[in-house]
């Protein structure tokens, strides 16, 4: 059986990699050359909006899936009645643009920013006396990783932000101070069982994710997160991984964003779940029994950022796990990532701090709890 997978990321590569002790064989669509995923697996090389090429990724697919959100919902309905597509469309298009993703949660009774439509520089006055300073001008579509956005002190700030901004649609939201970031992470397949994983705490530079520690002990959060994710799964009657990020202030849960794939935020789980967030992707999406969520003792994920360090110092500790996504270095780039296993969470977090105090000093500074 193969799966066809839209995007040749980390995400498709560590997807195959989970797959392959399954029987499952996999094929890509990818516009670059190089990619992780190609190296585990053939690929065709295209736009992610060429229709022969996705029609030849559909046909010799019995699934196709994506490692990432911003490829065109319509190229792949046209694929529909060629292949099954999970997850839904549906879910991608609302994750795909921040404005509906703010709607839906306000349609689930899922708690998030306040937040306006902007379009004009009068709707942005209204934006700024509605929600108020400071705020976040943010594009609604093909923003990721801090990409598209500008924070916002000062009428000032928000005239610049707009015209740095404003060749597409527009969302404002109100700044949160909050105390801290979390995720939940969820899968559900196609005979509507869902196995939820335990909550994700996350630290972030420069809108990079550096740092994940899981399982998060914060039992009333967990269990409100968990509520919130099952009710997105059960609207979209889900195939798949779904993610949602949260700002937490003062106990507090606000949702973020959503994500329709496995994500970052999950990579703990290849070691440090009894069935990671990839394998159960493919289960989910397959209507393949779900595998158990529970957690190995406690782990935490440091992404490896614009350099690799020496794999060395990270194998020689004794639960040290090296992921190396053969990627060329750049400023940001996500290059790999590391995962540790402790048996407590006062190891685990002594553990992460040591090691991003090598890699990462000035995330290390962020690092509290």
């Amino acid at each position: 059986m193969t799966v066809g997978i839209v995007g040749g990321g980390q995400l498709g590569r560590m997807l195959a990699l989970a797959g392959y002790p399954l029987g499952l064989d996999f094929l890509f669509l990818d516009p670059a050359s190089g990619t992780p995923a190609s190296q585990v697996a053939p690929m065709l090389q295209g736009a992610f909006t060429d229709a022969a090429l996705l029609r030849e990724l559909a046909v010799r697919s019995e699934v196709l899936t994506f490692d990432w959100e911003n490829i065109s919902v319509e190229a792949l309905r046209a694929l529909s009645r060629e292949t099954r597509i999970a997850p839904p469309l549906a879910a991608l298009a609302v994750s795909q643009d921040r404005l509906a993703e703010k709607r839906l949660f306000a349609k689930l009774g899922i708690p998030t920013t306040r937040h306006a439509a902007v379009d004009s520089p009068a709707s942005l006055a209204r934006a700024l006396r509605d929600v108020g300073l400071p705020g976040v001008l943010k594009t609604r579509r093909l923003g990721y990783d801090g990409k598209g956005q500008a924070v916002v002190r000062s009428a000032e700030d928000a005239a610049a932000a707009f015209e740095a901004l404003r060749a597409s649609p527009l969302i404002y939201e109100e700044f949160v101070p909050f105390d801290f970031e979390v995720s939940i992470i969820g899968v559900r397949n196609r005979q509507g069982e869902v196995a939820v994983y335990p909550l994700n705490h996350n630290l972030h530079r420069e809108g990079v994710l550096r740092l994940t520690r899981a399982p998060w002990q914060a039992p009333t959060l967990e269990r409100r997160a968990a509520t919130y994710l099952r009710r997105m799964l059960e609207h979209f009657r889900y195939q798949g991984v779904l993610n949602i990020e949260f700002f937490v202030r003062g106990g507090r849960l606000l949702a973020n964003e959503t994500a329709p794939r496995v994500h970052n935020s999950g990579h703990w789980t290849i070691e440090g779940a009894a069935t990671s967030q990839f394998e159960n992707h493919l289960r989910g999406i397959l209507g393949l029994p779900l595998g158990a969520t529970t957690p190995r003792g406690h782990a935490a994920m440091l992404n490896l950022v614009g350099t690799m360090p020496a794999r060395e110092g990270v194998l020689a500790l004794p639960e040290g796990h090296w992921h190396d996504y053969g990627k060329s270095p750049r400023p940001g780039r996500k290059l790999g990532h590391v995962t540790l296993l402790a048996p407590t969470a006062a190891a685990r977090d002594a553990a992460a701090k040591r090691l991003l105090r090598r890699i990462d000093p000035e995330a290390a500074r962020g690092m509290t709890g």
